[in-house]
């Protein structure tokens, strides 16, 4: 039986953020667009994430009042991306991302807002900022989506309580305050009361914020756009003819398609963050087996594009974008991952030790730096390391996968993913280190906590850190002492929110070939894409931030191929 065929401009393969925008954008620009995902969810690593978008100088911190320029910016990547190789994308960043942001922010229902207050990753360098850089999704009423509220990927169960109810980053801390200010308990009842309402008629909560919010509002927009979506649709080969991409070979319920591109094809798919081969060639040993991300993004879009004499670029500062991880298996058999970005290290009463039992990084830099201290640590003595805290802890702020304000441990602890003990000296054994170091480590912390210090690694000292922290723990809020038992433990391993390494493209999101030349009709965006930042994470957002602007520049570029350079 012969495949079937059938005709589009562009072909965008995978509905993350790239793809979406890719999709989206090309059919505003008038070309019939088809969106195939491999899987039976919208929104890829995208809908579990923190939704964060980072775009210097943009229009909308502009009108909020918060200054910025292309030239701290610059400064502060010149700072941040040593590497020489990445001064053109970077360069081209600059001038496009704010572009595609207003483009997206006007013409589609992407609406995104400044954070007033969040620390570039490495606040003390030159062009660093507070605030405004980073853009966060304004929250969504997922019923908006009708039927297709059903295909939007559903948060990690670990970020939500009550049954699916996404909390906002602004809203945390009235949970935190829930017992202790009218205000806060005010608030906390009316989102609550929402959420009850909402599950109703729905499975989950509909009013979605982070990442959950970013995905809905682009899928929204997609189809707003007219692009038709495919889901459980694979693509098995590229269409080349003559060194240019002509479209795809697709399969959908065992029935295979020729899907002619006129325009072309972008490649979206996610990176290599579940690809056992590749992840074996390109990152260090110890990182081999853990990522954070969806389980799809199996490198189709590399080995696709390398079928069609593409580059991969690996001389990255790093391969992937690095978080610590805590893994266990639920009561119910699902594997759960879950990754330590900014819930629980910075906050003030926990610390992480090695092998050893001594600390081996200040817990409260950027998950990125933090797992670079794991991988150079002596005789990877901090491959597996344990993130260690105290009764009053865990209720505060939860512990990894643990929730705050959680009653019922027993879950956890039966799993063996959370360890429980009445003394240091049981805590020890437990997590197998020696006691005595143990003892000496939390006592030299304490000390230094009682004067809101920490005199081993600074903890606390730059404006990322104290972003993170508790601004209700004084004078310093990432310190104080781990002294209330029962203590607790989680395990942390390095893991992966994303790759880095991945196919080389230039500063229109054309995929170039080993000759460095673009191949014409095939496009690349979002963790497909080799990153711009080489491996290096200046702040919240680099992967969002560079998946939404050449996800707009791929799609421009195939709507306009001659006018290209």
């Amino acid at each position: 039986m012969s495949a079937a065929v059938e005709s589009f401009d562009l072909v965008v393969l995978g509905a993350g953020a790239g793809g979406l925008t890719a999709a989206t954008v090309a059919a505003r620009q008038g070309l019939a667009t088809l969106l195939i995902e491999k899987s039976s969810f919208v929104g890829g690593t995208t809908a579990i994430s923190g939704g964060m978008v980072w775009v210097p100088d943009n229009h909308l911190m502009q009108a909020a009042g918060i200054q910025d320029s292309r030239e701290a910016a610059r400064s502060y990547l010149t700072a941040t991306v040593p590497e020489a190789a990445a001064r053109t994308k970077l360069e081209s960043y600059l001038e496009a991302a704010p572009e595609a942001i207003r483009y997206l922010c006007d013409n589609t229902e992407v609406k995104l807002q400044p954070v007033f207050r969040y620390p570039d990753y490495y606040p003390d360098l030159p062009g660093a900022t507070l605030g405004g850089r980073v853009l966060e999704p304004v929250p969504f009423d997922g019923v908006r989506l009708g039927e297709a509220f059903a295909w939007l990927r559903p948060p990690m169960p670990e970020i939500t309580i009550l049954g699916g109810m996404m909390v906002a980053r602004e809203d945390i801390p009235h949970f935190r305050r829930f017992a202790t200010s009218p205000a806060s308990a005010v608030r906390v009842m009316h989102l609550v009361l929402r959420h009850l309402r909402e599950r109703m008629s729905h499975s989950r909560g509909t009013s979605l914020v982070l990442g959950n919010a970013l995905a809905g509002r682009l899928l929204l927009s997609a189809r707003t756009a007219g692009v038709q979506i495919r889901r459980n649709t694979s693509v098995e080969a590229l269409v080349v003819e003559n060194d240019q991409c002509l479209g795809v070979h697709a399969v959908s319920n065992a029935d295979t398609s020729v899907i002619h591109a006129r325009c072309g094809v972008v490649l979206a798919t996610g990176g290599f963050s579940h690809d056992k081969e590749l992840r074996c060639k390109l990152m260090p040993q110890v990182a081999h087996e853990i990522s954070a991300t969806i389980g799809f993004a199996a490198a189709d879009g590399i080995r696709l594009a390398a079928g069609a004499g593409a580059a991969l670029a690996d001389d990255m500062a790093d391969p992937a974008f690095w978080v610590p991880i805590s893994r266990y298996t639920s009561t119910a058999g699902r594997q759960v991952v879950y990754p330590h970005t900014v819930a629980d290290r910075a906050k003030p009463g926990c610390i992480a030790v090695d092998q050893s039992g001594r600390r081996f990084v200040n817990e409260a830099v950027s998950y990125h730096e933090f797992v670079r201290a794991m991988l150079r640590s002596p005789n990877g003595s901090a491959m597996r390391a344990h993130l260690i805290c105290d009764s009053r802890f865990i209720w505060r702020y939860g512990l990894g996968a643990s929730k705050p304000f959680t009653i019922r441990f027993a879950p956890y602890i039966a799993a063996g993913y959370l360890k429980r003990a009445a003394s240091l000296g049981e805590m020890a054994r437990q997590i197998g280190v020696p006691e005595a170091a143990l003892q000496k480590t939390v006592r030299r912390f304490n000390e230094g906590a009682t004067r809101g210090d920490d005199p081993e690694f600074g903890r606390g000292r730059d404006d990322y850190q104290r972003h993170l922290g508790d601004p209700d723990q004084k004078p310093n809020p990432c310190v104080a002492a781990i002294a209330a038992p029962p203590f607790y433990a989680v395990e942390l391993r390095p893991g992966d929110l994303g790759t880095a390494a991945g196919i080389r493209t230039d500063e229109h999101g054309r995929v170039l070939s080993t000759q460095g030349r673009p191949i014409p009709g095939l496009y690349a965006a979002g963790n497909d894409a080799a990153s711009i930042m080489h491996g290096n994470y200046p702040g919240p957002g680099i992967t969002l931030g560079p998946a939404l602007t050449y996800g707009y520049l791929a799609a421009r570029a195939a709507a306009t191929p001659g006018q290209l350079r």
